[in-house]
């Protein structure tokens, strides 16, 4: 299997360079990986550098570790990243407001960060970080994601480390239905990656300082 079209790696470390994430975006041409992910500091960056590269997707994260953001500071950060050139965003989910069961402003907060990506024609996806959610939780935020028609969801934001099994993913995609599902977190071997590929995978997201081993 050509596994590098669904291939997305991620460039999140505290000591980023703008040289850093040019190089990343060089890898990604050279390996013609499917998207980038970079900081929002550095969406122009990576915008600028694969603009001739269009097949490349620029993302970035947005209320980046653990969804506590204020929604009007996501909502800004969502404009600014679409004027910087960004294709896609990927929004945490407030953790704190799921734990607190206050589903009212996760579904406000999902809502209107989807609105302010759609109505700029980019894709939007909601951070789920499926680890640290109860399955009743878990099933909850994904029927959100699906009345809000949100693009995509990702597993983890591969901030605390941790791996989604093939399971974890195929429980995902029956509560999200016909949302696509990108996976991330901790993961390293060639043969998984193609197991969650075969699971229905619709990206696989890399940190980029990982190596997948065969």
């Amino acid at each position: 299997m050509e596994i590098n079209q669904y291939i997305e790696h991620t460039l999140f470390d505290a000591q980023t360079s703008k040289a850093d994430v040019e190089q990343l975006c060089q890898d990604a041409i050279n390996n013609k990986w499917a998207a980038v992910c970079v900081p929002p500091f550095y969406v122009r960056t990576a915008s600028n550098f694969l603009q001739e590269h269009p097949t490349i997707k620029v993302v970035t994260a947005i209320g980046y570790p653990m969804g506590y953001h204020a929604l009007p500071v996501k909502v800004e950060e969502i404009k600014r990243a679409i004027d910087e050139g960004v294709d896609e965003v990927e929004v945490i989910a407030n953790i704190s407001a799921i734990k607190d069961s206050n589903w009212s402003h996760v579904r406000n907060d999902i809502d209107s960060v989807t609105t302010a990506a759609h109505l700029k024609s980019k894709k939007v996806r909601i951070v789920l970080e499926v680890h640290l959610l109860t399955n009743q939780e878990l099933q909850k935020l994904c029927e959100i994601c699906t009345d809000v028609q949100v693009n995509a969801v990702k597993t983890s934001t591969d901030y605390t480390d941790t791996t989604v099994s093939t399971e974890q993913l195929q429980k995902i995609k029956t509560y999200a239905k016909d949302i696509k599902v990108v996976v991330a977190g901790n993961i390293r071997q060639r043969a998984f990656i193609e197991d969650l590929l075969d699971a229905g995978a619709y990206r696989v997201g890399l940190m980029a300082a990982s190596s997948v081993n065969s």
